[in-house]
Order: structure tokens, then C-alpha cells, then sequence
């Protein structure tokens, strides 16, 4: 995978020293990004000898089941779906993956069903009740093969009781531009949600699951990416109320969510399945891919160049403009002082954070990250703060996200732009498509959250 204006953003460095920070930095961020590649990922984690499929230390004596299904959902399930197809072949009886609309990937024996996301559509839905519909029918000697990847929330909807799809978006834009992170947000999906929340696992039993899982949860918590259809349920009705009404949207849900998660606390309709749940001992959930599979490429890429090199976190949270701040004042400090590593340093942040939207701005959360950095980068010459998301979409734009040198802020000021009234407006795509800095690497297949690179010669 590679960065389609990788050229022109070096272009962009002013001084000699910048221009090789800038392409030190683009350099390890594909190298990230081609440590994500779902298709790769597949081939290199699971192998088939005779007919035994080992998954890690997991192993599968195939001639022991009667069929082998696929179904799953999300931004990489595409990928996973093709390389899974060219390693068991014609053992797969059928399959349906729900994969974002516009996706490429072409398969056989399982179907690519497109969908909407972020905010989910009926075509969504349908291809959700199909698998449910699959997952129902398989029997005790039969083999589930689920692909779960970034984005699979939106992508396999199915909405509970009265609940609506109109509902479930509406309050799924809500949570996502109210700072809630993606842990909240899920434990709400999961409330309103038929499939979500280990209710696949419930329904699918007696037959045996193996759960591939790209993860882009900080982290890794199995019942949070995608939702956890597969994985027992740490949270409650009772949680999902709590997030709404931290984020002041209680009152602003529809009847039908609010009727379905007050009866949820009440006791009236079940809860999501939990741990000790019979349905659980016959899921094998394995984490085939996540964000610090990405970080530790891209800081092996950077030592190679010769850098001193520091994976500082696979795990950042928290608002981005705060981020932002934060990376440039290590970058300022590796300048001064040498700390946490000296010159030439390269350090590698993953993680996700939010971007509690009050403007009437475009941008995402990598582009915030990095129009937050500019004030503490001012003057460094050669010193870098980059910051992309793997999936390759950053927030509601086609670009991935950003990247920024000690000059930059006086290149924006010669042209009467404001740093700090973007950042106010939440526009940071507009302010750096000004300047010719956001980066575009178009869709990427792949999600495995997002990548920070600070590089200081």
C-alpha cells in the first residue's frame, strides 16, 4: 500500500533536513500500513497441512466436520474473505461477508454482500439476517468461519425488538460526533442489537466458531471490536443508559431505544449472553492482526533508516486535539534533551483518539491531531508529526490524515491562515488542503486504528 501524494508532501519541506524527515516519516507509515494488509495477515497466520488448519496454536481437523461456512463483516473482511477462499478452496460450502460498499474483492464460493458505513443501511441488515440465517442452520458437525475487521458495528446491523435502522443511525451519529469512544458507542450497539454482543455465538451453538479478528479496538477487548458477536458481554442495559446520558443524548433517543434498554434494566427481555454461556465453549476467537502489529513495522522501518527508535504506545486515547499537543512536545523535547531518545529519533504512537465535534468544520481525528502540533513544532528544523488512519478514511474525508513540520505554521501564516480558528472549527481539512499536506492514501482495505509518527534528525 502506498501513499498516492507521498512525492508532492516532500516537495512541500522547505529545507533539506525537513524534506528527509518527511519522507523518513511516509516511509514507516506504508510500512504500517503494509503490515495490516488483512490478505497477507491471513496467509501468514494460517496454514493447512493435509487437512488440518492451524490458527496459531489453535489446530482444526477439517474432515471432521460436515461444512464449512464463512460469514463475517468489515472494512478488511473483503481481503480475509479471498485469502481464506485460495487456502481451504472448495471445502468452503457457501459464505456471506458484509464488506463496505465499493470494495474491489472478488470471491467465489463465499458472496461480498455491500453494505453502508459508517451509518448502516437496510442492505446491511439484509445481508446480517442472512448470516444469522446461516449461522442458525449449522449444525453440531459443522464449522463456522467468522471474519470480523474494523467497521463490522456499522456493517452487520440488525436491530432488536422495535428498534428501527432509522433509530439505530441516528443515534449511532449522535455518539459518534458526541467524543464517546468506541468502547461506548459499542456498548450501546450491542444493546439495541440482535446479532451483536454474543447473541451470533447464542444462536449459532452447537455448531463450532473460529473468530478471525482484525482488531481496531485500543487494546484489543474481544467484546468490543465489531461488537463482539462471538465473545460473552461485559457490559449491560444499565451501561448503555450511563453512556447516553454522559453524553447528554438520553432524552434525544428514540422511544424505541429507550423503551428497549429500560426494559433491558428492568429485566423484561434478556440480556446479552454472558460468560459461563454454554454457547461460548465452542468459539475459538483469535486476534489475527491489530494496531501494534502496524506500530512495530513502522518502527522497524525507521530503525532500518538508521533512526534511534521508540514504539511510545499502541494504546493512545483520548481527545485529539490534546494528542496533537502532546506529540509535538515530545518531538520539542527529543530536540532539546535528547529524551525519551535521542537525535535522529523516530517514535511511533498507535492508538485511537476522538474528536468531540463543536465546530462546523471537516476534518478527522489525525488531521486534528496534527493542526494541534504545530504551535510546539514552530522553527524545528527537521522535525515531523505525521498521523494517518490505516483504514485509509479519516473521519467524514477522503483523506487519511496529516502531516506537519517546524515550518509549516509560518507557510500558513503567509497565507492568512490561522491555525487556531481551524482548530476552534474543527476544519482541519481545510486548512491543510491549503497547504498541500493531508495525506491520500484512498481506501485501504484494512483497519487496525491509526498511526502517529514524530521524527526529529
Amino acid at each position: 500500500m502506498t501513499i498516492k501524494n507521498k512525492e508532492q508532501l516532500i516537495k512541500n519541506g522547505e529545507t533539506q533536513l525537513d524534506r528527509k524527515a518527511r519522507t523518513l516519516a511516509l516511509k514507516s507509515l506504508e510500512s504500517a500500513l503494509n503490515a495490516a494488509d488483512p490478505r497477507q495477515i491471513i496467509k501468514s497466520k494460517l496454514s493447512l497441512r493435509n487437512s488440518t488448519l492451524q490458527v496459531n496454536s489453535h489446530s482444526f481437523n477439517l474432515k471432521k466436520f460436515r461444512h464449512i461456512y464463512v460469514i463475517g463483516g468489515g472494512k478488511a473482511s473483503g481481503s480475509m474473505a479471498e485469502a481464506l477462499e485460495e487456502l481451504l478452496d472448495n471445502r468452503i460450502k457457501s459464505g456471506l461477508v458484509n464488506v463496505p460498499r465499493g470494495s474491489k474483492n472478488k470471491t467465489k464460493r463465499i458472496k461480498l454482500h455491500q453494505a453502508s458505513h459508517p451509518i448502516p443501511d437496510e442492505t446491511g441488515v439484509e445481508g446480517t439476517r442472512r448470516m444469522m440465517g446461516i449461522a442458525e442452520q449449522a449444525e453440531k458437525d459443522d464449522l463456522i468461519i467468522c471474519l470480523i475487521s474494523g467497521g463490522g458495528s456499522s456493517l452487520m446491523p440488525l436491530p432488536r425488538g422495535e428498534v428501527s435502522l432509522a433509530d439505530k443511525k441516528e443515534i449511532t451519529n449522535a455518539l459518534l460526533k458526541s467524543g464517546a469512544t468506541i468502547n461506548e458507542i459499542n456498548t450501546v450497539r450491542k444493546h439495541i442489537s440482535d446479532f451483536k454482543g454474543g447473541w451470533l455465538a447464542k444462536k449459532a451453538y452447537p455448531a463450532t466458531i473460529l473468530n478471525l479478528i482484525l482488531s481496531d479496538v485500543v487494546g484489543d477487548p474481544l467484546d468490543f471490536i465489531a461488537s463482539g458477536p462471538t465473545v460473552p458481554d461485559s457490559t449491560t442495559f444499565s451501561d448503555a443508559i450511563r453512556v447516553l446520558k454522559k453524553y447528554g443524548l438520553w432524552a434525544k433517543a428514540s422511544a424505541s431505544i429507550r423503551k428497549v434498554l429500560a426494559e433491558g434494566e428492568k429485566g423484561l427481555i434478556p440480556e446479552t449472553p454472558k460468560a459461563g454461556d454454554k454457547a461460548f465453549k465452542k468459539v475459538v476467537n483469535v486476534i489475527v492482526g491489530n494496531n501494534r502489529l502496524a506500530s512495530l513495522a513502522a518502527c522497524e522501518c525507521l530503525k532500518s533508516s538508521g533512526l534511534n527508535t521508540l514504539l511510545l504506545s499502541a494504546t493512545l486515547e483520548g481527545e485529539a486535539r490534546h494528542a496533537g499537543v502532546v506529540l509535538a512536545s515530545i518531538a520539542h523535547e527529543v530536540s532539546m534533551s535528547g529524551n525519551p531518545v535521542s537525535r535522529p529519533a523516530g517514535i511511533v504512537v498507535g492508538g485511537e483518539t476522538t474528536v468531540t465535534v463543536t465546530g462546523k468544520g471537516s476534518g478527522g481525528r489525525n488531521q486534528e491531531i496534527v493542526l494541534a502540533a504545530l504551535q510546539k513544532l514552530k522553527s524545528i528544523n527537521g522535525a515531523i508529526v505525521a498521523s494517518l488512519s490505516t483504514d485509509g478514511i479519516d473521519g467524514p474525508t477522503d483523506a487519511a490524515g496529516a502531516i506537519a513540520d517546524g515550518r509549516i505554521l509560518a507557510r500558513a501564516m503567509k497565507t492568512g491562515l490561522a491555525p487556531e480558528e481551524y482548530l476552534v472549527n474543527n476544519d482541519s481539512y481545510h486548512f491543510f488542503s491549503k497547504l498541500g499536506d493531508l495525506i491520500f492514501t484512498g481506501p485501504t482495505g484494512t483497519n487496525v486504528n491509526d498511526i502517529s509518527i514524530i521524527v526529529v534528525l
